[in-house]
């Protein structure tokens, strides 16, 4: 099945089990898609820095490369225009196909997707499966100055022994909200309980050193 935000940009579909397909695995597989045929350019797929490490992984396997933008699909197609990529989009499912359109267009999404299935004669968790997406955790730390956030030390030396522990198994992203005095900590490891425990150490810093 497939499913539409409000205004039908976005697009996420289930497996026969009900089990999500999100954005990141889209175009995982319209990117493979698109290589196979010749078609993406540059070997490349534009996403952002949300997008999980699990598609950067799969990808590298399969000789694609990732660009990578700020959040916001407009920085995404800025990124596509200046390189003349084919295809780059969001977890949320935005998902831009350079020869069709040049913004996000749900239906279409869908429609590409059905044909690879269609196509290949997989199913849509076989395709899916390509990528394997790494446990992923999110805190939103309030009440912070998120501009201070992003140059003190003690916040930066945290992020890079957590990023030291994780290796190339995971990573770490703070990212200051664009509306209000939040900062959101994000972290992806091998194991839920891994990302939780790395990614509430670091909120706990955050609070400490740049709270209100």
């Amino acid at each position: 099945g497939v499913a539409f935000d409000g205004d039908a940009d976005q697009c996420l579909a289930v497996d026969a089990e009900g089990k999500i397909i999100d954005g990141d695995q889209i175009m995982a597989i319209l990117a493979l898609d698109l290589k196979e045929r010749g078609k993406l350019h540059d070997d490349t797929l534009v996403v952002t820095v949300m997008s999980n490490l699990g598609l950067e992984l799969a990808m590298r396997e399969h000789g694609i490369v990732l660009g990578q933008t700020g959040v916001g699909d407009r920085y995404g197609l800025e990124e596509m225009n200046l390189g003349g990529y084919s295809i780059g989009g969001e977890q949320s499912g935005h998902v831009i196909i350079a020869e069709h359109a040049t913004t996000g267009d749900g239906e279409l999404t869908a429609l590409h997707l059905l044909q690879r299935i269609a196509e290949t004669g997989r199913t849509a968790r076989e395709l899916a499966d390509v990528m394997t997406r790494l446990p992923q955790a999110l805190i939103n730390v309030k009440d912070v100055d998120k501009a201070k956030a992003t140059i003190d030390l003690g916040v930066s030396q945290a992020i890079a022994a957590a990023e030291a522990e994780l290796g190339e198994t995971g990573r770490v992203l703070l990212r200051p909200s664009g509306t209000e005095p939040v900062v959101r900590v994000m972290v992806e490891a091998p194991s839920d309980e891994k990302a939780t425990e790395i990614a509430e150490r670091l909120a706990a810093i955050v609070r400490e050193r740049v709270g209100l």
